[in-house]
């Protein structure tokens, strides 16, 4: 089963690390570490093979692949053994990146990237293909009325304005070619009513927002813990310094902002209150591609007694964000194939901020993913949405 990847930012750190690593994986230099994906409780029939993904993209730069993919080796982000030997599959790739249109309406955008997508699906006999947004985080959109109607939103797109977020457009342009969308930032994507009617309208699944790879990962198993042993959280603060170009795209405001609220969610949804405290996000630019987060949690136990529990994460972004690009472009590929459309709730569990979820709590996320699996797995189209 062909599938095609189609990654918006895909010259970025986490677009490149994805392609580098399926295609190490496709040639034998690697192992799956970190493939949920390849798991026994997920692993099955229904998903393309790592050699059955064909790579193709959007980015508004032009770095070449190669180039990127040396600059993660000298970064320690991935072996550059790596970069090296996958010298001619990166240049296959390349092939298949495009700029990002610029110029014209918003209308005249997404027909462009609706051609891209088309041509790339047509070129490759690819059965079909998965739009993974991995761009920068966004700012919140300002509200417009053309988000909530579809019919009035393809009114809007053709005048001057810059009615959707780049996220959004995207969106609008891969569901309008009858391909599902995933977005592993906290931008707005498909998360407007309108896109969301488009989407079922062409009868295609979605997920996202924003991949849980470190801090947030660990605030899903340990606000669990918290609430099975009945302990009361007072406070909850972290620190998340990060360098790179998110660190940078996070040093604005606004884009720091929509990051946050993506990382608290879980802890009003796992305890049921909001302790104290909040999330910051700093730009430290010496750490490139890592990133360090320092989490103070303060609780209360029997007969008030408090209590404090402390944690540092240090960890390489790209690298804990890539394998789950690739096993969400698996399962999404998967579940358009069984005839799921809408959103995939069963996919919280690679999510910061998902959508439709009914929980937080990690090992409950995974729960429901396992059982998504085997129904994909056992052939469960009777399940599927609309």
């Amino acid at each position: 089963m062909r599938t095609g990847v189609w990654l918006v930012g895909a010259r970025g750190s986490v677009a490149t690390t994805s392609i580098v690593g399926a295609l190490a994986l496709r040639a034998g230099l690697t192992g799956p570490t970190g493939c949920v994906t390849e798991l026994p409780e997920v692993r099955g029939p229904s998903l393309p093979a790592f050699a059955d993904l064909v790579f193709g993209g959007h980015d508004v730069v032009a770095t070449p692949l190669a180039k990127r993919a040396e600059a993660l080796a000298t970064a320690g982000v991935l072996p550059a053994r790596l970069a090296a030997a996958l010298g001619e599959e990166l240049a296959s790739v390349e092939r298949e990146l495009r700029p990002a249109p610029t110029a014209g309406s918003q209308a005249e955008r997404a027909t462009a990237m609706v051609r891209d997508l088309t041509e790339f699906r047509e070129r490759h006999g690819l059965a079909r293909v998965v739009v993974v947004n991995v761009a920068a985080t966004e700012p919140a959109p300002r509200p417009h009325a053309a988000h909530a109607d579809p019919a009035a939103l393809r009114a809007a797109l053709t005048g001057p304005d810059e009615v959707l977020p780049a996220s959004s457009l995207y969106a609008y342009a891969a569901v309008t070619a009858g391909c599902p969308y995933v977005d592993f930032t906290p931008s707005t994507g498909l998360r407007l009513p309108a896109l969301a009617a488009l989407a079922d309208a062409h009868r295609v699944p979605y997920a996202g927002h924003d991949g849980k790879t470190g801090e947030t990962l660990l605030k899903s198993v340990l606000a669990p813990m918290f609430a099975m042993r009945h302990l009361a959280v007072r406070s909850w603060s972290g620190i998340n310094l990060l360098g790179g170009g998110d660190g940078a795209t996070l040093a604005d405001p606004a884009a720091n902002a929509a990051k946050v609220r993506s990382k608290q969610r879980v802890l009003g949804e796992t305890l049921g209150y909001l302790p104290q405290g909040d999330t910051r996000i700093e730009y430290v630019e010496d750490l490139g591609d890592f990133k360090t987060a320092w989490d103070l949690i303060t609780f209360a136990g029997f007969l008030g007694t408090g209590m404090r529990l402390e944690f540092t994460w240090h960890g390489c972004d790209s690298a804990l964000a890539a394998p789950l690009v690739l096993d969400l472009a698996r399962l999404t590929a998967a579940a358009h194939a069984a005839g799921h459309t809408g959103p995939l709730a069963d996919l919280a569990f690679f999510f910061k901020d998902p959508l439709d979820s009914a929980t937080g709590s990690l090992a409950d996320q995974w729960t429901r993913l396992c059982a998504f699996a085997r129904q994909l797995h056992d052939g469960g189209a009777d399940a599927a949405h609309g």
